[in-house]
């Protein structure tokens, strides 16, 4: 009753006025902030706001407006909304596009001056007389390194393997001296410096800067730096995979990224950052002379960051763009994830199983989380309205840890590198990713928060292992008619541990949602998928369909719509529609209720799923 409160009152607090700052592109910094002597940044209106607040101005009874006209605002810095920008149940701070306008918050830079390249070492012989070339921007006068590029708001294609054909697959692998044996590629790499060598291994990838390659006979050894290598050749979950006894579907394909030589295809391009260059092969449409091209700078662009004794509360953002943002450690230390994109900080095989919590536990893990572009952490009556998320390297939207009563609704989440909303703990630098978590402060734990009525499409484009919206250790958390497809892994996953003990995750619901599209290059996935203990978990008349068979899966079948995985426990499934009756639970606990799942649920509850009405133009934002 308290939430539902909580958002009958959120609802009319938006249509209130209050006290408007406002903010344009063509304004000034020094101006009061009124609608007709607008400010320049949203970092100044911000500040006069939190001034406003220290003071106790009679103005700000209703709450605090700050308007941005229409346009893209490009951030030097990430943006903190501390516990002194808090608003309170009768006076929120709204930041809000103005009427029929979209502002956006950008962390990228343009590149400019492009013009028509020379020779260039290494170029492929189709590729010559077809790229064009820029200076690599410098921020804070040092070139910036990214892994991202949009043309005119399209994603370009890193200069790879990927797009050239059927992935090769891995020959061997030599743990003790940490290699791979592949074919020997049609290319020759002068530099390998910068190149990088991705692996599908199981429900993830990794990416491996590669340090050498030399070739023996008729295949090529290759080898990695580290810290990857170590981690990547210890771990044993999720490991590449050898189809020794040639029964499943081959073993682990690869492909390579990050050198001039696989500058291949209309849509690529490749920093070269000896030279301080970018290179691209516009497509057909697009002229350099004039395309806005952007990449990014900043991984974060927002964060609203309280303490536990003093959170944020009752921050709204409502009609806000958020774009462009960079991950950086793929290139710096290498990736290797355990799972949903969390990577691997340390991980190895015990060499006699066994933890306190589980007996037969083989293996240890310790992780960390992409950045989001828009993070919550000790926060509370956070709200997101009708807000755009687009054009990420990792994370989009992240409830890090103890935020509580918040909301995201209307939104779209689209052209995402990691995962699309995220929230909840799973694990840290500290904390083995094998255990329970029972913080003995409850404030750590988010809870109540609900993501509803949002569409999230194009995610996991960086990251395959990454999914569209995940929860881990959490409460109360209620998923509600979203649509979310075009995914590489699972549409929606909830819970983390692989423990069969009860711990903080629990009385969390996934209802009437559409998930479609989805298990594009990865398997073991589900459409949703649950992990470990859940007391009182509802997943109940969802939509799933049109699950992709991934064409490099080891074993093509092992596919479902819902997923119950190791441990899973006290959940309830029902009234589920999907196109086959095709349902999984490994090692699952006691307490599961299965109730009228498969393709034979009612038409009326398959046509209620995803997005309801009122939220339907939504659908009409981007391409499908």
């Amino acid at each position: 009753m308290k939430y539902l409160i909580f958002l009958i009152l959120t609802t009319l607090f938006l249509q209130l006025n209050g006290h408007e700052i406002w903010v344009s592109k063509s304004g000034n910094d020094k101006n009061p902030g009124t609608k007709e002597q607008p400010m320049a940044t949203l970092l100044k209106a911000q500040r006069k706001a939190r001034e406003l607040r220290r003071l106790n101005d009679p103005s700000i009874k209703e709450g605090i407006r700050i308007i941005l006209k229409g346009g893209t605002y490009f951030l030097d810095e990430t943006l903190f909304f501390r516990p002194e920008d808090s608003g309170n149940i009768h006076s929120p701070t709204i930041i809000i596009s103005a009427d029929n306008e979209n502002a956006v918050l950008s962390g990228g830079v343009k590149v400019s001056s492009w013009q028509k390249a020379g020779p260039i070492k290494g170029l492929p012989k189709e590729a010559r007389g077809k790229v064009w070339e820029a200076n690599v921007p410098k921020v804070g006068g040092r070139a910036i390194e990214f892994r991202q590029m949009w043309v005119n708001g399209e994603k370009a294609t890193r200069a790879s393997t990927l797009g050239d054909g059927v992935l090769p697959r891995i020959l061997s692998v030599d743990n003790e001296n940490e290699t791979f044996g592949i074919p020997v590629p049609d290319f020759e790499v002068d530099n390998v410096k910068q190149l990088e060598f991705v692996i599908h291994q199981w429900w993830a990838i990794a990416n491996l800067r590669v340090k050498d390659l030399v070739n023996s006979g008729d295949s090529t050894i290759i080898s990695f730096h580290q810290p990857e290598s170590r981690i990547e050749f210890e771990h044993p979950w999720p490991a590449p995979f050898l189809d020794v006894e040639k029964n499943q579907n081959g073993n682990s394909a690869f492909y390579f990224v990050g050198a001039i030589e696989l500058l291949n295809q209309p849509g690529e391009w490749y920093e070269d950052l000896d030279a301080g260059k970018v290179y691209y092969w516009p497509r057909e449409s697009e002229n350099l002379t004039m395309a806005e091209v952007i990449v990014p700078n900043l991984e974060t662009l927002v964060r609203v960051k309280g303490t536990l004794e003093s959170p944020v509360s009752n921050i709204i953002f409502e009609n806000i763009g958020f774009e462009h943002t960079s991950w950086l450690r793929p290139s710096q230390s290498g990736h290797v994830p355990l799972q949903a994109g969390f990577y691997l900080l340390d991980a190895y095989k015990l060499k006699v199983p066994g933890t306190p919590d589980k007996a037969g536990l083989e293996n240890q893990a310790w992780v960390g989380r992409q950045p989001g572009a828009v993070e919550v952490l000790n926060s509370t009556n956070i709200i997101f309205e009708g807000c755009n998320f687009q054009h990420f390297a990792a994370t989009g939207l992240d409830f890090i840890a103890g935020a509580s009563h918040s909301q995201v609704e209307g939104c779209v989440f689209s052209d995402i590198g990691g995962t699309g909303i995220q929230g909840g703990f799973f694990g840290d630098d500290a904390f083995e990713a094998h255990l329970p978590y029972n913080p003995s402060d409850e404030r750590e734990i988010c809870h109540h928060i609900k993501i509803s009525n949002n569409l999230i499409t194009d995610c996991t484009n960086e990251d395959w292992g990454c999914v569209g919206i995940s929860f881990g250790f959490a409460s109360d958390i209620n998923i509600e008619h979203n649509e979310v497809s075009h995914l590489n892994y699972s549409g929606i996953c909830t819970g983390w541990g692989w423990t069969s003990t009860v711990s903080c995750q629990k009385n969390n619901r996934v209802h009437a949602n559409y998930i479609h599209h989805f298990a594009k290059m990865m398997y073991d996935v589900g459409g949703i998928y649950n992990l470990s203990v859940q007391p009182k978990m509802e997943i109940s008349n969802n939509r799933i369909e049109d699950l992709l068979k991934a064409p490099y899966a080891h074993i093509p079948e092992h596919y479902q719509y819902i997923y119950l995985d190791e441990n899973s426990a006290y959940v309830k499934i029902i009234n589920n529609w999907t196109e086959k009756d095709k349902f999984f639970s490994n090692s699952p606990g006691p307490g599961n209720e299965w109730e009228n799942n498969g393709p034979q649920v009612l038409d009326e509850i398959k046509n209620a799923a995803g997005i309801q009405p009122e939220y339907k133009h939504i659908l009409n934002s981007i391409a499908k």
